[in-house]
């Protein structure tokens, strides 16, 4: 790699050196010594392989170096401060619980709790500042200084990562994966794998054995389960079925399902379906009539995969590796908690939404302490309406039957065979019309068929839906609803009114009406913020009698606690008799991180009509893994239950192994009541092995649930982006997926699988260029965009090509340098491949550059910034031939104010 020094610097250090090695005499040896221009020193700062700062200037002394002390804190970038009137120095170094002050007025230094006194020689004035010995700083600091006058290289030593070094490498890799953060994912090269012919199956088996329960209740039972998801492809058609049984051991449900998606909706012609299914299936909500049911039947519908039914929610999924779990914060308020998964992801859905910019973060919590946060912003206005598209769906069904029914004794509660068909079209960027027809099965065995309509406008700051139904047998409904931002505070309101009898899946057992506000208003007290949340709910019955039902929310954030309270009231209002009494019951949610161990805890009271304490659950969760391949670990949990009601206390203690091929569940269980349980419950997938073609494979990883990847890191030496036979792989390299780094490596032979990739969601696969042994040597652009599904390994090459380097200067009309400006590379497909700036001298280099021709521009602000036009005229190509390629001078034109940025 090229590293380039400014020209007075370079010659600077070069004399210093050469006077450090050629010197023979010692500092001058006396007592009264004072730095002298014949004793300094400037010396080049390492740190491993890193250079930090411009360099530390010092002295020869006659106990060895001393050390500018300003240079050594802007170097090592600690919070330190000096305080030359004070003659004193404080601040901690590298970490915060490592303190430290020098207080030459005392004569003393305190480390921590430690003082220790200042002695000669210690502490030097100097013209530029306080000069301190390079061994003291060494013991003062913990880490090891070595000067090198021969090289002019101060080489700074640590047994541990320092800050300063955790910070550039970050830098360092954020250069490397910025760009893929503003991919259209679109536009970059696509690897799909075509439905046709026959795909093994993929299984994921759960088996509960040896299962044990004793009470005085029911006395002693063993049980034995299982459930296996089954998911695989048939020429143009996938399929799934899930099989689960008893405790007994004896099959109980049976579910099978045939489908096909299409994200582009490409399928059916002129229909532009996105998803076709038969089998056993969910049924479709709409705001006034139908509400979704599982059961057999079939459905089609050309609706995003990822778009929600309804405006004012949304859907939060993402990876959970083993051991961690997530909470899911809105502008601050804790609303829900997920936890390990075997599946390896989170998913917190049907969250509501508030009117503007909704500030989400989901904060991921690890088995040794870490700690992850995702934020996400979502904004719920005119740009929440689909302008100028038509959306459709149809599907029937019938509630509660399996389409292989195993078990006859089920209870259903709607037993007939429901159908809705209707379609939503944007009419323009602020206004949609939606219209539906159902046919629904009512609980007391008689059939009814409704019309609905909707249109939804947005407004200034607010969002309205207004809803009408009618039954063809007499009856109509309509509904209003609205979300609104006044200032800081977020108004929901939704009203309903149900007249001539009118019943459905929404208005049910006599109700007439439903009318409810729900407001969020966000405090700050100091630099904390508490997020408060109430809502009222009222409804009507036909027979006069009414309810009303209230929450108040509140989450407080205390360090590594989390607290979040809620009150819940209802009232009950007869017509005839007397009113019973009001209820009002509290719940409390804490979660905290203790050391390695996470504890959760909820608690419910009663407070009227008499006031009582229901429940407690205390829940510890501590364990880890083996961090070398992130696969291997083990974790405990520990449970602390007690019910108020039967006035039983329960506690439960349970062990997780994670293994490469299966994971394995332990419990124990026991209550005061003396009911005492044990269980052991074992995991496991099974599926075609992508690398050994014929071949299965056993992993804990569920591999009928999620999506696969095969992938292949190859040199391609002919530069034709096709692995050839004598192409070799490239072993120990690192994957991204996403933003996310890849925890497992390529083998010997160059590949990697991916598992617990989400279905149906388009993710680029691209390589970790820092994860390369050889800086010459990078990925084909950013990766390639694979499209997961369900039980079926997707493959995808990634070629490596040579790499070399393009430097120029650039300078302005008048030919004068530009400094501190921003460059990209673009490649052929004008994606950013690596971005760089311009030095004091206007010199700009770009390493690691995949032979190739590239288009050099000016990032837009400093475009803006500098009055330059963006685009350049210089085009780089970096070859075999050239893999340096040198452009000299490359001259910016003038800005002009009909400018197009890049």
């Amino acid at each position: 790699m090229m590293s380039r020094t400014g020209p007075f610097k370079r010659v600077l250090l070069g004399a210093l050196a050469l006077l450090g090695a050629v010197q023979a005499r010692p500092a001058q040896a006396s007592s009264a010594w004072t730095p002298n221009d014949d004793d300094a020193v400037l010396l080049d700062v390492r740190l491993r392989q890193y250079r930090l700062g411009d360099g530390v200037r010092g002295y020869q002394t006659p106990g060895g170096i001393c050390l500018d002390m300003a240079d050594i804190i802007m170097a090592l970038d600690i919070p330190v401060r000096l305080d030359k009137k004070l003659r004193r120095a404080t601040g901690w170094v590298f970490e915060e619980r490592r303190t430290i002050t020098i207080d030459r007025e005392a004569g003393i230094v305190q480390i921590m709790n430690k003082s220790v006194p200042l002695a000669a020689g210690d502490v030097y004035d100097a013209p530029e500042g306080w000069c301190i010995a390079s061994k003291k700083l060494a013991d003062w600091f913990g880490v090891g200084l070595e000067a090198d006058l021969t090289n002019a290289v101060l080489n700074i030593t640590s047994s541990s990562r320092l800050p300063v070094e955790l910070a550039l490498e970050r830098r360092s890799r954020a250069a490397k994966i910025r760009p893929v953060v503003q991919f259209d994912l679109a536009s970059l090269p696509q690897a799909r794998m075509p439905m046709k012919g026959f795909r093994a199956p993929s299984v994921d088996v759960v088996v509960s054995a040896g299962g044990f329960r004793q009470s005085k209740a029911s006395g002693q039972q063993v049980n034995f389960s299982y459930e296996l998801f089954v998911a695989g492809e048939a020429g143009p058609v996938a399929y799934d079925a899930r099989l689960s049984a008893n405790r007994a051991g004896s099959p109980e449900s049976l579910r099978l399902r045939a489908y096909r998606v299409d994200p582009e909706g490409k399928m059916l012609g002129p229909l532009k379906a996105t998803q076709i299914a038969a089998g056993d299936i969910a049924g479709y909500s709409t705001p006034l009539v139908a509400q979704s049911t599982a059961g057999r039947g079939a459905f089609i519908t050309n609706r995003p995969l990822q778009q929600p039914a309804s405006f004012d929610r949304t859907d939060f999924r993402g990876d959970l590796p083993k051991g961690w779990d997530a909470e899911l914060y809105r502008n601050g308020e804790l609303l829900a908690f997920a936890a390990d998964r075997a599946d390896g992801r989170y998913e917190f859905l049907d969250v509501a939404l508030n009117y503007g910019q909704n500030r989400f973060e989901v904060v991921l919590y690890g088995p040794q302490g870490q700690v992850k946060r995702e934020e996400r912003m979502v904004s719920v206005g005119a740009d929440s309406i689909p302008p100028r598209q038509t959306w459709y769906w149809a599907g029937i069904n019938q509630d509660g039957y399996d389409l292989i029914g195993l078990n006859s004794g089920v209870i259903r509660a709607k037993t007939g065979w429901r159908a809705t068909a209707g379609f939503e079209r944007g009419l323009d960027a602020k206004t949609s019309v939606s219209g539906y027809g159902h046919s629904l099965m009512r609980i007391d065995g008689s059939r009814r068929h409704y019309s609905e309509v909707a249109v939804r406008r947005a407004f200034g700051p607010a969002l309205a839906e207004f809803s009408a139904a009618s039954s063809f047998d007499g009856g109509y409904a309509l509904r209003g609803q609205m979300l609104g931002q006044l200032g800081r505070t977020n108004v929901q309101l939704e009203s309903i009114i149900g007249m001539g009898g009118f019943q459905s899946d929404r208005l049910y057992g006599g109700t007439t009406g439903i009318h409810s506000i729900a407001v969020d208003q966000a405090l700050m007290l100091g630099k904390s913020m508490v997020p408060l949340h109430a809502d009222l709910t009222v409804r009507t019955f036909a027979n006069g009698d009414r309810s009303q039902e209230a929450a108040f929310r509140s989450s407080l954030n205390l360090g590594r606690m989390s607290v979040t309270g809620q009150l819940d009231w209802r009232q009950q209002q007869n017509r005839h008799g007397n009113d019973p009494p009001g209820t009002m019951n509290a719940s409390l949610l804490a979660n905290a991180r203790i050391g390695r161990v996470r504890v959760r805890s909820e608690s419910r009271f009663r407070l009227s009509p008499s006031a009582r304490f229901d429940s407690l659950n205390l829940v510890g969760e501590w364990g880890g893994g083996d961090s070398s391949n992130g696969r291997r670990g083990n974790n405990w949990r520990a449970e602390i239950g007690y019910e108020a009601a039967n006035r039983r206390l329960r506690g439960a203690i349970g062990y997780v192994r994670q293994f490469d091929r299966f994971s394995l569940t332990g419990t124990l269980g026991a209550g005061s009541d003396g009911s005492f349980a044990a269980g052991l419950n074992l995991a496991f997938s099974l599926g075609p092995d992508p690398s050994r073609p014929g071949r299965v494979r056993m992993t804990s990883d569920r591999l009928a649930t999620n999506g696969q990847v095969l992938a292949t890191i190859f040199r391609d030496l002919n530069g034709d982006g096709i692995r050839q036979a004598n192409e070799p792989g490239e072993p120990e390299v690192q994957l991204t997926a996403g933003r996310a780094p890849v925890e497992r490596l390529t083998n010997k032979q160059g590949e990697v699988i991916l598992d617990n990739i989400q279905p149906f969601h388009a993710l680029l696969i691209g390589v970790d260029g820092s994860s390369l042994p050889d800086p010459m040597v990078q990925p084909v652009g950013p990766g390639k965009v694979v499209h997961p599904r369900p039980g079926v390994a997707m493959k995808v090459d990634l070629p490596l090509v040579s790499a070399g380097e393009v430097d120029g200067t650039l300078v302005d009309e008048g030919g004068k340098s530009l400094e501190g400006v921003e460059l990209e590379l673009v490649d052929a497909a004008g994606v950013v491949l690596v971005r760089t700036k311009t030095e004091f001298d206007g010199f700009f280099l770009f390493e690691s550059v995949p032979y190739g021709r590239y288009d050099i521009r000016i990032a837009k602000a400093s475009a803006e910034a500098v009055r330059v036009q963006p685009r350049l005229s210089a085009i780089a190509i970096v070859g075999g031939k050239a893999p340096i390629a040198r452009l000299g001078m490359v001259k910016a034109e003038p800005w002009a104010r009909n400018a197009q940025g890049p």
